[in-house]
């Protein structure tokens, strides 16, 4: 079967690119901003647990003492908003409110809810923080993925940031010991067109058996 590249999904998938330069005078509502997470939170996580949490920073006072943070990206201070893309490390503290609400919404009946919990139960508190860290930042990548081709479906641009001092912004927002910056994204409207990039062949980077 052969699926077609001319629908909606191949068009943002392309034109979605990293843009480093905004408009500074443009402006994204809190209101769409809070929608397109929501819209984002519908990616996949592991057992469900939804190890992310966002940090949205629209202010010019803190974009600018984040700008120092994150090595001086112009980006930062003029997108319209950066969202930080934060982990939980302690995840499995959510098990029991993400499967009531399964319940709820009737996507489980108590029996498998139970299960489930007592699963999680088991073996993510034991789990080293390590790799509990390992599964929210590979979720995180689920959840930020989705944010940017949602933001460029309705127009607007952005990047994702690895290069920032995560302990400096743990520090300067006081983030409690389980949750970690993982990535910040710049949001905004392009004021000069992104760089394209080359991909690797494919035939170099996978194979069939």
């Amino acid at each position: 079967m052969t699926t077609s590249t001319n629908s909606n999904l191949y068009t943002v998938m392309n034109e979605r690119k990293s843009v480093r330069v905004y408009d500074p005078n443009f402006q994204i509502t809190r209101a769409e901003i809070e929608d397109m997470l929501k819209q984002a939170t519908t990616a996949p996580s592991s057992s469900n647990l939804q190890p992310w949490n966002f940090l949205v920073i629209q202010d010019q006072d803190v974009k600018k003492e984040l700008r120092a943070i994150a090595f001086n990206q112009e980006q930062v201070e003029t997108s319209s908003a950066i969202i930080a893309v934060l982990g939980n490390s302690e995840m499995y503290k959510n098990v029991e409110q993400v499967y009531t609400q399964n319940v709820a919404e009737g996507h489980m009946d108590e029996s498998v809810k139970e299960t489930m919990i007592a699963n999680t139960n088991a073996v993510y508190p034991n789990a080293p923080k390590e790799t509990r860290m390992n599964i929210a930042t590979f979720d995180a990548g689920l959840v930020s993925m989705q944010l940017m081709l949602i933001a460029k479906e309705r127009g607007y641009d952005t990047v994702p940031m690895g290069g920032f001092d995560k302990a400096k912004f743990a520090d300067r927002f006081e983030l409690p010991e389980n949750i970690f910056p993982i990535v910040l994204i710049a949001l905004g409207k392009a004021a000069a067109p992104a760089h394209g990039s080359s991909r690797l062949p494919l035939e170099e980077i996978s194979r069939f058996m």
